[in-house]
């Protein structure tokens, strides 16, 4: 199965994605990797209203992507992603950062941050045993509307 994870910014939208063993810019992303499912960061409250209502608005465009692709779109906490990567919500970016390299034998960080973050979204779904999405048929394609092992990309 192929999952997309995304973490919406307001200047940065980090992305990743993950291939798990068991079974605009998000367009183009959607078209390039045909995910089955898509796994994004729920939305925080920030102190600036202007700065929530920007994510607010980055975010609808992306669930939209995902399910005029036709595909499974998941929200995840922050939290739920820090537990699922390192083991405690209130985990650091350093340590989410950390555990990714050691979990999915990366030689390095995803970078910028924000695509750490992505792939963190991505893995949780992965990691999550109640969530499944049937996999495509071997060599089946995805079409996306007119209007729009483990493998790790950023």
């Amino acid at each position: 199965m192929l999952v997309l994870g995304i973490d919406p910014g307001t200047a940065t939208t980090g992305y990743g994605v993950v291939r798990s063993e068991r079974g605009g810019l998000v367009e183009e992303l959607i078209a390039r990797h045909r995910p089955d499912a898509l796994a994004v960061e729920s939305i925080f409250y920030a102190k600036n209203v202007r700065t929530t209502v920007t994510l607010g608005h980055a975010r609808g465009v992306i669930l939209l992507a995902g399910e005029l692709a036709g595909l499974t779109v998941h929200e995840f906490p922050p939290a739920e992603i820090k537990k699922a990567v390192v083991g405690t919500g209130a985990a650091s970016k350093e340590q989410v950062q950390f555990m990714l390299t050691r979990l999915l034998r990366l030689k390095a960080v995803p970078t910028p941050s924000d695509a750490a973050d992505g792939v963190a979204a991505a893995l949780t779904f992965c990691m999550a045993p109640h969530l499944s999405v049937p996999a495509a048929p071997p060599g089946a394609r995805r079409s996306l509307p007119a209007t729009l092992g483990r493998e790790v990309a950023w």
